[in-house]
Formats: structure tokens, sequence, C-alpha cells
């Protein structure tokens, strides 16, 4: 088990992980007595006797206290588009007990340690898989125009605040760049993972008539400029969706024949004789 460095005034519950599996991955959270993990809905896996579940209001964060402060987090979470509620899980056993968190599609878990970071953490807003709990999951908007009209995901992102550890989730294989200061790189807006807070970030159009309506990659990248660290996502679930779409069967139950010439002739020489 990987574990934190033991800061005196820490805000976030200290725990330890291990990550398995290669391409269909899921965190083991191993939790110290009355120590808690906050995840999104859908993420559960498996937990040992002795862990407690419980649905809480808001984003999970210890500083949102009272019933206004619930709100509040609970209102930041609309706006990133997901659901009011979290689940939190506590170790109510005398020992160490275990909870897991699976992947929602094939790619790797990326461990977030926020005191590397400054305290915060920019990622895309479906990339969220659980945290310690006291790490706070809120909303990063931009100031920038430019960025919250083609962006892909509009004016919000969303943010990681704390000194806890943090688990995100990226699509296929990720790359982890590190970005000196005035570096640029360009990305696909929705390849992007994550990056650091010192990390500038906008969007750029496509250079060139031809480029921008024959290139089939949109009209926009995503500029990333450092000093900073990013993390860049092989196969986002938007592309992964599309191409699942694209070859879906038609309204009369056939699919698209993908890469096949002879369309519903090769069904019938592969086998596929259906009406």
């Amino acid at each position: 088990m990987e574990k934190l460095p033991n800061y005196s005034d820490r805000n976030s519950h200290e725990i330890d992980y291990r990550i398995y599996g290669e391409e269909m991955q899921y965190v083991e959270v191993e939790l110290d007595p009355q120590e808690g993990v906050i995840a999104e809905s859908g993420s559960f896996m498996m937990m040992d006797d002795g862990i407690k579940m419980d649905t809480i209001f808001g984003d999970g964060s210890q500083q949102d206290t009272g019933f206004l402060g619930k709100i509040l987090g609970a209102g930041k979470r609309i706006l990133t588009g997901e659901s009011l509620f979290m689940t939190a899980f506590y170790n109510d056993y005398t020992g160490k007990r275990n909870v897991s968190f699976a992947s929602p599609y094939p790619g790797k878990i990326v461990p977030i340690d926020l005191t590397e970071f400054g305290g915060k953490f920019i990622c895309q807003k479906d990339a969220f898989l659980c945290a310690a709990k006291g790490v706070s999951i809120g909303i990063e908007f931009s100031k920038k125009l430019g960025r919250g009209l083609f962006g892909g995901e509009g004016f919000i992102m969303q943010k990681l605040e704390g000194d806890g550890m943090a688990f995100v989730h990226a699509g296929g294989t990720m790359a982890e760049k590190t970005l000196a200061a005035g570096e640029t790189l360009r990305v696909d807006t929705g390849c992007i993972v994550g990056f650091s807070q010192s990390i500038d970030y906008d969007i750029e159009f496509v250079k060139g008539i031809k480029n921008s309506i024959f290139g089939g990659e949109g009209l926009f990248f995503a500029r990333l400029q450092g000093p900073g660290k990013v993390y860049i996502q092989s196969l986002p679930f938007s592309r992964l969706a599309g191409r699942v779409l694209a070859t879906a069967p038609r309204s009369g139950g056939k699919d698209r024949g993908e890469g096949s010439i002879l369309g519903g002739l090769g069904d019938l020489l592969d086998g596929d004789n259906r009406f």
C-alpha cells in the first residue's frame, strides 16, 4: 500500500491505496478506523465487512458545514452535470478495512496527491473517481470567452481542492507531460484529463481552411502553456461513444457493416443471415 506523508495539520483523511489491473483498473483504498473516502455514484466495486456507506448532500468537503454550505456544495455539483449527492464510505471497524472503486471504461486510474499540486488540481468534469474525505470537489470557471464558447466543456471544469489523495480516470493510454515555463502543448479538447493550477489553458482555432473543413479533427485545439503538469488521455469517452453509435444497428436492425464494400452481401458471406 502506498501512503501519504503524515502532515500534522492535515484536513483530509490520510488514506492508503493500491491500484490493480492494466486496461480495466480498480483502486483499493485501505481505511484505518474512522477514516473515510468519498466517491461518485456508480464507481463503487466492493467493500469489506465493517465499512459504513452513507449518502451525503453536496461535495463531501468538511468545510461545507451547515445547511447553507451544503446547498452551495450541491449547487456546484449541478453546474458540472453531476448528481446532488455523493457516497461516503467510513471504517466503523476496529481494524483496517478495504473499499474498492472501479474505472468506468478501459483506461488508467491516476492517483493525485493534492499536496504536490499546491492543494488544487483541475480536471474534466467526468474524470473524478474518488478521494479522501475532506477533499472538496467544486467547479472551475473559465475567465476566457473563447474557452467558454468553444472548449467543448463550456465555462466549467472540475477542481479538486484539499490536502488529501484523489483519483481520476483517463480513457485508453494516459500521457503525463511536464511543461516548462512558456512551453506549449496543443491537444484535442476531449483528450484533456487534468492539469495543475499553474497551467494556462485556452482555445486555439485550427489554421487553414482545408484543415478546418476537411480535417475531421474539429475547429479548435486546446492550448496548454506551462509551467506545470498535464495529463492527456488517448480515448475520451465521447470518442468511444461516438464510434459505438456510428456502428450501432440501423433502424432495420442491421449494422453498418463497417469497412465492407459489399454491405449487405458481405453480411451473408460472413455468416450474418439476419433479415
